[in-house]
């Protein structure tokens, strides 16, 4: 039973290494060629991954807005389309704008887009 332990506590900690390691390799070379970001070393590369375990859950957990989350999408799922349409209404999240899907600035104008003095967007 002890041998059996200590060769999983081993795994896991070869495991915890490996994913920390591609982390980290995955992260030089990919992100500050894209967006310009500096290179991470082992421990910054683990503490991304201690973050979004605690965030989102990863690695089979929940995460902080797991459980919120499944609520949310249990209920939405009992809705008729009805019910979906006026939840969105009520939200104020019918009409969005953008690749962000910011909120819209201009409410029953037509959604013509808010202008300075200028006439400008």
């Amino acid at each position: 039973m002890r041998d059996r332990r200590l060769k999983i506590l081993v795994m896991a900690v070869v495991a915890i290494l490996a994913v920390t390691t591609l982390v980290m390799l995955l992260w030089n070379a990919l992100l500050p060629v894209i967006f310009g970001v500096k290179s991470i070393g082992f421990f910054q590369a683990l503490g991304l991954l201690i973050l979004s375990k605690i965030l989102f859950g990863g690695f089979g957990g929940r995460g902080m807005f797991g459980r919120r989350g499944q609520e949310l999408r249990e209920r939405w799922m009992a809705m008729s389309p009805e019910e979906r349409e006026a939840f969105i209404k009520q939200r104020g999240m019918g009409h969005r704008h953008g690749p962000w899907h910011g909120r819209c600035h201009h409410k029953d104008r037509d959604h013509e887009p808010r202008t300075d003095d200028n006439g400008q967007a």
